[in-house]
C-alpha cells in the first residue's frame, strides 16, 4: 500500500500541474477568440471559412498589441494618446479608474524599475508580515509633520498584483528581502504556492539591509 500511495502521488505530481496548465490555456484561448466576435458577423473567419480555428483571437489580439505599439512609439501615435488622455481626464469617474490603472500597470511592466526591492510589512495587524515592494523614499512634509523617516511601499493584493494598497512606513519597521523582483511577484500570483529558494551563504549576509 505505501508503494502504490507513492506511486499515486507521484503521478499525481506530473498531472494535476500539467492538467491545470492546459485548462488555464484553454480558456485564455476561448477568451482571447471572443474578440473576434467584434467584428462584423460577415467578416468573421468562422463565416468566411466554414469553420472555427481555434487561437485565431490570440493571432488577432497580438497583433492589435503590437500594431498599437508600433503606432503609439512614433511622434504621431503619442500625439493621438496625449489628445486620447486629456478626453478621458475630462471624465470625472473614469479619469481616477484610468490614472490608477495606467500607473500600476506602467510599474508592473517597467522591468522591476518603479519596484526597487522586496520588504516584509506588518499588514493589516501587528504581527502579521506580507510582501511588499517599496516603490520610492517618502516625502520630506510627511517626514517633519510625523516625526519619522517612512519610505513608500506598494502592498499588491492577491492573485492580482495589478491593484493594492499604498502605505508609508517609518524605516524601521521595513526588512529588506534578499528577493528578486521577479520572485516576489511569482510568490504573490501563486499566492505563496510557489516560495523561492533561499540560499544562506553566510551569517554576515543575511544582515538586514539598509533601505534607499
Amino acid at each position: 500500500m505505501v508503494t502504490l500511495r507513492r506511486y499515486l502521488m507521484a503521478g499525481l505530481l506530473v498531472w494535476v500541474p500539467l492538467g491545470v496548465t492546459l485548462l488555464i490555456v484553454a480558456f485564455l484561448v476561448d477568451l482571447m477568440d471572443q474578440t473576434l466576435l467584434l467584428l462584423p458577423a460577415s467578416i468573421q473567419p468562422e463565416y468566411l471559412l466554414g469553420f472555427r480555428i481555434p487561437g485565431l483571437g490570440i493571432a488577432l489580439t497580438l497583433a492589435i498589441v503590437l500594431l498599437t505599439g508600433m503606432i503609439v512609439t512614433n511622434l504621431f501615435g503619442k500625439q493621438l494618446v496625449s489628445i486620447g488622455e486629456r478626453v478621458l481626464h475630462r471624465i470625472p469617474l473614469v479619469r481616477s479608474i484610468y490614472a490608477a490603472v495606467k500607473q500600476v500597470t506602467e510599474s508592473m511592466f517597467s522591468s522591476g524599475k518603479s519596484f526597487r526591492k522586496v520588504v516584509l510589512v506588518e499588514y493589516p495587524h501587528k504581527g502579521s508580515w506580507t510582501l511588499a515592494f517599496q516603490t520610492g523614499a517618502g516625502a520630506e512634509e510627511v517626514r517633519l509633520k510625523t516625526g519619522r523617516d517612512v519610505t513608500n511601499v506598494f502592498v499588491p493584493t492577491t492573485p492580482n498584483p495589478t491593484s493594492g494598497f499604498f502605505l508609508m512606513v517609518p524605516r524601521e519597521d521595513v526588512i529588506e528581502l534578499d528577493m528578486s523582483i521577479d520572485d516576489g511577484l511569482k510568490m504573490l500570483l501563486s499566492v505563496g504556492v510557489v516560495v523561492p529558494a533561499y540560499k544562506k551563504v553566510g551569517v554576515t549576509d543575511q544582515r538586514p539591509h539598509k533601505l534607499l
